[in-house]
């Protein structure tokens, strides 16, 4: 179960063999059945999660019960809850699979001591986070400026990946608009 991540930090981080022994006796390796969470509101985010296999989501449930999608993560992707990592607080957030997975996790001291030790994995990790930044500010900006047509044309282009295995009401919520909605922009798309 480790030959996906194995490749990817040679492929991405440029690391060698001895790099990424010292990765893998850190790792742990875990399965998840579809709904199975590593990571419940009110717990501390622990660990830095690499996806081999699945989707997984980060969401928060409103007082009123509904979900609200902040992120999917798919194969070779990163997904954690920031803010309670980064401040041992509890997470407002919730991450669960939506398909079975395969996961790497890294707790937080181990993943800290391998940025120390292994330049080219903080490195890595340094612009991986600048990039994941971007990313959010660039959500943030066509939340409040896109509209429901230029939201649904802009996922599809990006994520085209997990609009094929997401339900539509979670991309709905993703992108701040009702399902009803979102059904109705991919009718009027998928007609012209």
């Amino acid at each position: 179960m480790f030959e996906a991540f194995t490749t990817y930090l040679q492929e991405k981080a440029g690391l060698d063999a001895e790099e990424i022994d010292a990765i893998r006796t850190v790792s742990i390796q875990k399965k998840l059945r579809r709904r199975q969470y590593i990571l419940q509101e009110g717990d501390v985010c622990r660990y830095n999660c690499f996806v081999e296999k699945g989707c997984l989501r980060m969401y928060t449930v409103g007082e009123d019960g509904a979900e609200h999608m902040l992120r999917f993560a798919i194969e070779n992707w990163w997904i954690s809850d920031r803010e309670s990592y980064n401040n041992a607080s509890p997470s407002k957030c919730n991450i669960d699979a939506l398909e079975n997975c395969e996961v790497i996790l890294i707790e937080k001291q181990d993943f800290t001591q391998l940025l120390e030790t292994i330049p080219r994995f903080k490195h890595y990790i340094d612009g991986l986070l600048a990039r994941s930044y971007d990313a959010f500010q660039n959500r943030i900006i066509g939340a409040i400026s896109y509209t429901t047509e230029e939201k649904y044309h802009h996922f599809i282009k990006k994520f085209p990946d997990i609009f094929n295995r997401v339900p539509l009401h979670m991309i709905a919520s993703y992108l701040g608009v009702t399902r009803e909605t979102l059904s109705r922009v991919r009718s009027q798309s998928l007609q012209k």
